[in-house]
């Protein structure tokens, strides 16, 4: 894909990071819900769109290169500076501002997927009783798995 400006992708970036915001919005949601069938529907989605971005990222990065800048997020500056104009600067602010959304989403969704992979770890601890074993659970045969050294109590 030949390009003509560094700058003639910002707008359609713009869209796509918009709408990695938007979907990760949904995702935060769906994650403070534990709704695991609503997140399957939407990671491929979020997929695409991260492809969608890294290609049109690539794209302006060989713009920059061709334009005689450095290959990256760094040559943006400058060749805005010599190159660029009023517009074309207020487009890369915006997406530089929906890049730094989306990180932080990505912090914060990270951070509940952690927490409930702790909740899940602890009720699974639950579940095994002290020192591993296995009070009550069902084996994969469908047999009950050792309990280990019983903790009844005689009376009497």
């Amino acid at each position: 894909m030949a390009i003509a400006s560094p700058g003639a992708t910002l707008r359609d970036e713009q869209q796509v990071i918009g709408s990695i915001v938007e979907l990760m919005k949904t995702e935060q949601q769906l994650l403070i819900s534990a709704d695991a069938d609503g997140l399957s529907t939407i990671t491929p989605n979020k997929l695409q769109l991260a492809q969608r971005a890294a290609t049109l990222s690539r794209v302006r990065h060989k713009a920059l290169a061709a334009a005689g800048f450095p290959a990256g997020e760094a040559g943006m500056e400058p060749w805005l500076a010599v190159g660029g104009n009023d517009e074309q600067r207020a487009e890369w602010n915006r997406l530089l501002d929906l890049t730094r959304a989306a990180k932080e989403l990505n912090r914060v969704n990270g951070m509940l997927v952690n927490r409930q992979l702790g909740q899940a770890q602890a009720a699974l601890n639950e579940l095994r009783g002290p020192a591993g074993n296995a009070a009550g659970v069902y084996g994969p045969g469908g047999q009950t798995m050792s309990t280990g050294p019983s903790r009844r109590f005689a009376v009497g």
